[in-house]
């Protein structure tokens, strides 16, 4: 008898902790579709290519950050459960969902970082007119190169130590915990970077379907996620990079 309410708190808790955090997800993915709506007028070619002031700069890193948090969300629920349920057994304080929370925090702080470089990126390629007014790649020479780059990526063991991590989140949490508020943030950020080494270079596919492509970023999440959690993500891992780097190549062969 006395598991029953021990049990019943946790699935509390647990419920807490996923309906937070879909919460996020659907705000983010609410902006997302805002923006993407609002993409064909502020692209118009007659109109001027807005310049970097503080405010534009401010504007986009904000737009990197909410993408993040709607792309990468999802895919990292399994990792934040996990750590609930390791956090409500292991009596090292009684806030179990703040620390969950606060791991969750660690984790986008992470990618919160990767949005300031690649806001930084896209600010220099915009400076060097590397982008068209649907924040793509202007070039096609720049699209099918940033194609084979990630084909390529997708081979390296940097790549496969990253992956590896995202899918066994159980050897991570046990080699890498720490306690208290301060820890949690610490284990949410650490796996976090794991994270951002696994899918950078997807990530910079954006370029190449434009920065806020619905469609784009949607396929993005949706591979993301198979790769993390599928039986066979590491397997379909592979496969996607054979695609990219046929799909670069075969657009180089078009320009030549």
């Amino acid at each position: 008898m006395s598991e029953l309410p021990l049990s019943g708190l946790l699935r509390r808790e647990r419920l807490i902790v996923v309906l937070g955090l879909l919460g996020v997800t659907a705000l983010a993915w609410a902006y997302l579709v805002q923006m993407s709506a609002m993409m064909p007028a502020m692209s118009m070619p007659e109109l001027p290519m807005p310049e970097w002031t503080t405010g534009y700069f401010i504007m986009m890193f904000t737009m990197w950050v909410i993408m993040m948090i709607g792309m990468m969300l999802p895919s990292v629920l399994h990792v934040v459960l996990l750590y609930a349920r390791v956090a409500a057994h292991s009596g090292a304080d009684t806030r179990p969902v703040l620390r969950t929370y606060l791991f969750s925090v660690g984790y986008l702080l992470s990618w919160t970082l990767f949005s300031l470089a690649a806001t930084l990126l896209q600010w220099g390629m915009d400076s060097l007119a590397m982008l068209s007014p649907q924040m793509s790649a202007a070039s096609p020479w720049l699209g099918a190169g940033i194609l084979m780059v990630a084909g390529v990526y997708q081979f390296t063991p940097l790549k496969n130590v990253c992956l590896e991590h995202c899918r066994g989140p159980v050897d991570f949490l046990s080699r890498h915990w720490r306690k208290g508020l301060g820890g949690a943030v610490r284990m949410g950020f650490g796996h976090g970077i794991y994270c951002v080494g696994c899918c950078w270079v997807l990530m910079a596919l954006l370029f190449v379907g434009g920065v806020m492509n619905l469609l784009v970023i949607a396929a993005i999440t949706v591979f993301v996620l198979l790769e993390k959690l599928a039986p066979f993500g590491p397997t379909g891992g592979r496969l996607s990079g054979v695609a990219l780097l046929v799909g670069g190549v075969a657009w180089l062969s078009q320009l030549i």
